[in-house]
């Protein structure tokens, strides 16, 4: 005799339709059911594809996986994670071990830096923190334990440009990993295996997902043994994305290489206006002929020079603070790669853990910001930074 279908809590099955959905749906199961003890062997050997425990892979973060794939030219379905930090993590903790030497570039993102400088040798990992737009420092640095390079085609918040093909003849001539970190470029503007990335990196918070509502990070090797090793390590390590995040970045990413070209073109606009300022000492963006290296930039990223414009005001941080106050209608925030344009203050955020000499030695006063551009009207953006600047200026 049945049991009453009524007593079984999970009893009625999904609809079946002739039609489809439109919208991707969000999965957000954390369990997913199969019929026998044979078909969940043959799903975690590989004779079967299907999902079994959400920690270990879901549909969503499938489908943004596939989707930066295509972007980047990814040769295998790379591993969409927690946050940006979870993807430098899973490499730098992932395919390191104590006795490996990595090398960093100087300017990474602050998080990244501590990482390399705090985290990684109190675990018996050497590292170095060079400049990557100067590959003879590069060269100079590598030992025979050296088992990586991890850089950001551009810096976080300088601006300045890695020589990354430089950096990827070194490292095939040294049999040493070349990580790249495209999260700022984004592969709108350049695409990291095309030109000799051995891993990619994505902070999909920023400009890929685009809304500030988002925290996901992506990772992918072109190697399919190191492809695995990242997938294994993330797993066991919990770095697993929510199916709501997941879901949440694929619509933004529907509209991205839209957002990422007004964007950039208002960004062009906005250094140039900035540069016309009293107030301001310093532009940096890379499509700018007075940048240190435009002429790399050019070369590599062919017109597309991110959404990105770092500037400086007088050092002080009454300057600063004024500044701040004046940017009516700006987020003053430590994030990047938002639908409505974002400032920030690395002194304060992001490079905060850093000493004032050293910030100094970056290039990183009380006055120095970073902007990250919207899709706001350029003529009232250049408005409200001529205000800023002249608040600033009066402080």
């Amino acid at each position: 005799m049945k049991n009453d279908r009524g007593s079984i809590v999970r009893p009625v099955p999904l609809p079946e339709s002739a039609s489809r959905p439109v919208v991707t749906p969000l999965s957000p199961s954390v369990v997913y059911a199969s019929d026998t003890p044979d078909m969940l062997d043959a799903q975690y050997e590989g004779g079967l594809h299907g999902y079994t425990y959400s920690r270990e892979g879901h549909p969503n973060a499938d489908v943004v996986a596939r989707t930066i794939d295509a972007m980047e030219g990814a040769p295998h379905m790379g591993v969409v994670v927690s946050s940006g930090m979870a993807a430098v993590s899973a490499v730098l903790l992932g395919l390191t071990s104590a006795g490996d030497h990595v090398i960093g570039g100087n300017q990474l993102y602050g998080r990244s830096l501590r990482m390399m400088s705090e985290d990684l040798p109190r675990l018996g990992i050497e590292t170095s923190m060079i400049d990557p737009g100067d590959v003879d420092a590069v060269r100079a640095a590598i030992r025979p334990n050296t088992k990586m390079i991890l850089v950001e085609v551009v810096s976080n918040p300088t601006l300045r440009v890695a020589d990354i093909l430089g950096l990827s003849a070194l490292a095939r001539e040294t049999g040493v990993l070349l990580v790249v970190d495209n999260t700022f470029t984004t592969p709108r503007a350049f695409k990291a295996f095309d030109h000799g990335a051995d891993i990619v990196i994505h902070s999909v918070t920023k400009l890929l997902a685009g809304h500030s509502d988002v925290m996901l990070g992506y990772v992918a090797a072109a190697d399919a043994a190191l492809n695995d090793r990242l997938r294994v390590f993330s797993v066991t390590a919990g770095l697993s994305p929510s199916p709501f995040d997941c879901w949440l970045a694929e619509r933004g990413m529907l509209s991205f290489n839209l957002r990422f070209d007004r964007a950039q073109s208002t960004a062009a606009i906005l250094a140039d206006h900035l540069a016309e300022l009293d107030g301001v000492s310093r532009v940096i963006y890379p499509a700018r002929h007075d940048h240190p290296d435009h002429k790399r930039a050019e070369a590599l990223l062919k017109g597309a020079y991110c959404n990105m414009v770092s500037f400086e005001v007088k050092d002080s941080r009454a300057a600063a603070n004024a500044l701040a106050r004046a940017a009516e209608g700006l987020s003053f925030a430590p994030t990047l790669g938002d639908v409505g344009t974002t400032l920030s203050h690395p002194a304060s955020s992001s490079h905060r853990a850093l000493t004032p000499e050293k910030r100094a030695e970056l290039g990183m006063s009380e006055g120095f910001f970073r902007v990250s551009v919207g899709l706001e009207d350029p003529d009232a953006l250049c408005a409200v930074f001529s205000d800023a600047v002249q608040a600033a200026t009066d402080a």
